[in-house]
Order: C-alpha cells, then structure tokens, then sequence
C-alpha cells in the first residue's frame, strides 16, 4: 500500500468520533450520555419561539377548519345531512371566524403596544429628568401618558425660564412636534434678552416642523400647539407669555390657591401668526414658601366614571393645608398624581404633565423686575 505524506484523509470518509479535537465546535460542551439537553439548546434561536407564539391564535381555527373541509370532502354526495352535522359545521364555521378575529386584534394590540412603547421611549429622551434644584428653585415634574406634553425649565442669566405645553394629537406625530418645541426653547432660552424673543422663535420652530415634507399632518388639518413661558428672575418677579395654555396655580404660604393670572391668553402656536404687541404680564412676585403648580389641560378635564371633572384646585388646596400637606415640589405633584388616578379610575383620556416649583429661598425684598442691589458698607467711625 502506497501512503503519500501530506494527504490528509476526506473528511466525509471518517469515521465519527475521529475528527481531531481542534476542529470540533467550540460552543457545544460535552455531555454524558442520558443527560438532559437544556432548553436554550434545543431552541437555539429564539426567533422560532416568537413566530410559534404569533402563530398560536390561529392554530386552533385552521385545525378545525382544516377537519371541516376534509370531513366534508369525504361524505358521498348523496349523504344526507342530519342535524348534528349541521350543528357541527356551525359551530366549527364559528370557531374559525372567531379565532381568525381573535389572531387579528392580538397583532393589532401588539402594534399599538409597539407604538406605544416606542414614543414612551422617544418622549423620555426629549423630556429630560429636571434637576431637584434650578436657579434656587426647588422643583419637580411627572406626565401620566406619552404623547404630546411638553416641559423644560432651564436657568440662564435673565432668570429660571420654564415652558410648558400641550401638542395637539397622540402617537409619534405628536413627538416630532415636542421635539421641534423642545428643541427651539432650549436654544432661544439662554439667547433671547427678552422672553418675547423666546416666544417668536417658537413660533418659527412650530411653522417650519409643521411644513417639512415628511411631517404628517392631523387627519382633519388643525395643528397647534399650546404654550406657556414663564420666567422667575433673581428678585421673584415673575414673567409670563400665554398661548392657549391653562394657568398655573400658585400656593401661597397661607394654604391659598389662586390662579397666577386671569388674561386672556394669545392663541395657540400654528393657528394664527402672533401679534405685534404680545403683551406679556407681569405677575406678582414668588415669595419664600410659595409654590407655582404648572399642569396641562388633561388634568381639568379628566372626568369620573359619572362624568364628574376632576376639582384639580381643591385638591392642590388639600394637598396644602390637609391633615398630611405635601412637604415640597415631589410630594405636590405625586398627592395630585395619585387623586388624579383615583378619580378617573386609572383611565386618562388624555396627555397629563404637572410641573411644581417651590421657592424656598430668602431673599432681599425688592420691587417685582429690580435687580436687588447690594448696600454699601458704612465705614466705622473710629
């Protein structure tokens, strides 16, 4: 017999077993003879496992389909039907309908969970968490649904600037547009002197995100977005440009509960262009121990069971001066979270956002939009 050095022998004419230790899988462990195979092993990919589970709701349907028509098939055409049969092919016909409708709302729920999921995601990366302390602010925010609420607060050297807004719609049209208002604010807040100026590159923001191309519009045409600016300066004045937007509550150290203003406010971004003169109002000043409870429209508007609205005011006056008040901006808004809940049954109907901030500062007094000037020491006289 004739051996040539260098030849190696075909690897499909070995025997098994004979294959050298360096070419055998590396990531199958060798087992004992007997021993029980892990379940992430016979299923390697766990894809196969989805598509099995997608495809369970209409096993059953097409199973007795499948037994229908074949049972069908084989009667002779001169076999007579009897009640039984034909109780039987009814209840199979509804089986199959049924189970066909059934396979049809899962996937269904499970898109809107999808969606659902991805514009929860989407929004808790525009919204992002607020800082416990601002400007010498204490504060705190929370929104109960994903949609088209809106919050920042920033501080800059024209004072703590704050915007709240509600977009109309849900879904991620309704996120695209958050982001155009969020994005714009948080530039034009630490460039624009005056709060006017942030409110007019607002506007722009809105209108040029509302005529992109790859922007879907509302089904019956109407866009706008609503939009409260307020500006807290180092002196407590306080600021405010109003367009559509409720307006805020503020809790004053004695337990009262009134609103920060009674204007009438400009109209929503996207539907007019703003005026010349936007009139901004010139608030009281946020004094130590004062709260200011900013929130959408959601929260007034959501209803009980009977229909009832929700008394948003007299429950931020409890959550005040009740037998177990809320000790800052955290405590506030879960108290009014959790009487929120309680009220509409755990089922909003729309976006919710509460934004609170408390002043607990001491401060020189000083007239609303002065700076507080600093008193010269006196020499001593010697």
């Amino acid at each position: 017999m004739i051996r040539i050095r260098g030849i190696r022998p075909f690897p499909a004419v070995r025997r098994a077993g004979t294959a050298p230790a360096s070419e055998k899988a590396p990531d199958r462990p060798s087992r004992p003879a007997g021993a029980r195979i892990p379940r992430r092993e016979r299923w390697p990919d766990p894809a196969h496992t989805r598509r099995l589970r997608r495809m369970l709701p209409l096993g059953v349907p097409v199973a007795c389909g499948a037994a229908a028509l074949t049972w069908r098939i084989g009667l002779p055409d001169e076999h007579p039907e009897s009640l039984g049969e034909r109780i039987l092919a009814g209840v199979l016909l509804i089986a199959v309908g049924s189970g066909l409708v059934v396979g049809a709302r899962l996937r269904l729920h499970r898109e809107l969970r999808r969606v659902r999921a991805v514009a929860e995601a989407t929004q808790h990366a525009l919204l992002r968490p607020l800082p416990p302390r601002i400007g010498g602010l204490a504060l705190a925010a929370t929104r109960l649904s994903a949609g088209g609420d809106l919050y920042a607060a920033v501080a800059t050297p024209y004072g703590t600037r704050v915007v709240i807004g509600d977009v109309r719609g849900h879904g991620l049209p309704a996120v695209s547009t958050v982001a155009a208002v969020l994005g714009g604010f948080r530039e034009a807040a630490h460039d624009e002197p005056r709060l006017g100026g942030v409110l007019r590159r607002l506007e722009r923001s809105v209108q040029r995100h509302l005529r992109e191309p790859e922007h879907r519009p509302a089904d019956d045409g109407e866009e706008f977005v609503t939009v409260l600016l307020l500006q807290i300066g180092a002196d407590g004045c306080v600021l405010a440009l109003n367009c559509g937007h409720p307006w805020p509550y503020r809790l004053g150290g004695d337990g009262g509960v009134r609103p920060l203003s009674t204007a009438e406010p400009l109209p929503p971004l996207g539907l007019f262009p703003l005026p010349t003169e936007l009139g901004i109002r010139r608030c009281a000043r946020l004094r130590p121990g004062e709260t200011l409870f900013l929130h959408t429209d959601g929260a007034a508007d959501a209803r009980d069971p009977e229909g009832r609205f929700f008394p948003l005011e007299a429950v931020l006056a409890e959550a005040v001066t009740g037998p177990r008040p809320a000790g800052g901006p955290t405590e506030l808004i879960a108290s009014v979270g959790s009487q929120l809940l309680r009220h509409t049954g755990g089922r909003l109907t729309d976006d919710v956002a509460f934004l609170a901030l408390h002043d607990d500062r001491a401060r020189v007094p000083a007239r609303c939009g002065e700076t507080p000037r600093r008193t010269r020491r006196q020499p001593s006289a010697r």
